[in-house]
């Protein structure tokens, strides 16, 4: 494994790309989430052939160098260790890989703490088979927000899971949630505190979204659950951004917090605008002109690899929506957005356009334009995204 301060050396390398993999298996369903997923694992083995298949028969269409290897969910953490070893054997034999790739895998700290317990080189084994980067879905420390968000471990497993991570892999994530009702500030200033006391080098925070058909939204309008407050959630952020500045975390994107060294160069490569494939029911993929989903449907799914057709829908992206997205995720990111970028890929007309509806943002501080390069001030941070839409456009042409 490369030393810590190799480990995202080179993920800004221009041609490359990126694999995906959606392992769509939970043992229960978090309250909040609207990912595609399956509570029966009995159809585990038919899935981890047809993702096989799915790769090799879209071995053509990554014209670049894979760098990144996601695995995603779901719960990754609950494919066997020789399943795993299948799939990254299977990306190898169809794709080229760098000598140097990224490979993370998304893990519950109730499977990283159950399946210690049985196997003693589980994380060696990780390590055996390549995977060289972990992903924890901590959300909490918190027994109370773990309860609320259904989630399947509990506050113990939260520690023991990354002090036992931690004995073999150096880089390491978490997720946490912030803006979960109930949640004061000095919880999720411990939270934090928990954290960055177990020295993970990279974290990835988000405000809890309610979104439509979770059980949370039937849970709030019933009553049970308080509503969501956004005025709370943006008091998280700003001690989200406060904690860890202090602790020399570096705010690369809206959403992540890296170390050093520690960056995403999966995450880096989306936002950088990157092709990637996405293998697995409903994995989304970019070549760069287009998007692509897979069905959300294992059988259907299964069933349509079985008999070799590929389950997906494709988009072609015109320049604005090309446009838009670079908007997006531009600001989202530490980088910005460059005006030299706007003229070269869309041209004069788009700059102006941007430059024009940017003069209020910029005016009430929210946006800075320094060294032709738009990016979101410290104030504006929080409302990044609705700042964006306001310099979207629908047609220049």
């Amino acid at each position: 494994m490369p030393k810590n301060t190799m480990l995202n050396h080179d993920y800004n390398r221009q041609n490359s790309g990126g694999i995906y993999i959606h392992i769509p298996f939970c043992k229960q369903a978090c309250h909040y989430c609207d990912f595609h997923f399956s509570t029966s694992i009995k159809k585990k083995p038919e899935l981890v052939e047809a993702l096989c298949k799915e790769l090799a028969m879209r071995k053509n269409e990554l014209k670049t160098e894979v760098e990144t290897i996601y695995f995603g969910g779901g719960t990754p953490s609950l494919l066997t260790i020789g399943e795993l070893q299948l799939l990254i054997g299977e990306v190898y034999k169809n794709f080229k890989v760098s000598e140097n790739p990224e490979i993370t895998l998304e893990a519950n700290p109730d499977d990283i703490v159950s399946v210690r317990a049985q196997s003693e080189t589980i994380f060696s084994d990780y390590k055996t088979i390549g995977i060289n980067r972990l992903s924890i879905g901590i959300q909490s420390f918190f027994e109370e927000d773990l309860k609320l968000m259904n989630r399947a471990h509990n506050a113990a497993e939260a520690l023991e899971s990354i002090k036992e991570a931690k004995q073999y892999f150096d880089n390491i994530s978490i997720d946490l949630i912030y803006g979960i009702p109930g949640m004061t500030n000095e919880r999720w200033k411990k939270n934090l505190s928990i954290a960055l006391s177990l020295q993970v080098p990279h974290l990835s925070c988000y405000a809890l979204t309610v979104e439509p058909k979770t059980a949370l939204k039937k849970f709030i309008e019933k009553g049970i659950v308080p509503p969501v407050d956004e005025a709370v959630a943006k008091q998280h952020y700003e001690i989200l951004l406060s904690e860890t500045e202090r602790a020399g975390y570096d705010n690369y994107e809206f959403s992540n917090f890296g170390k050093p060294g520690f960056h995403s160069r999966n995450n880096t490569a989306y936002w950088e605008g990157k092709p990637y494939l996405g293998i697995g029911p409903s994995a989304h993929g970019y070549d760069g002109n287009s998007r692509s989903w897979n069905v959300s449907n294992n059988t259907k799914y299964i069933k349509s690899i079985k008999a070799g057709i590929l389950p997906l829908e494709t988009e072609t992206l015109s320049k604005p929506d090309k446009y838009n997205e670079y908007i997006m995720t531009g600001l989202r990111t530490k980088k910005g957005v460059s005006i030299e970028k706007v003229i070269r890929e869309f041209g004069p007309k788009y700059s102006e356009y941007l430059l024009k509806q940017a003069e209020d943002s910029l005016k009430n501080k929210l946006l800075i334009l320094e060294n032709q390069t738009l990016k979101v001030s410290k104030k504006g941070k929080f409302l990044s995204d609705g700042i964006a839409a306001d310099l979207f456009l629908v047609n220049l042409d």
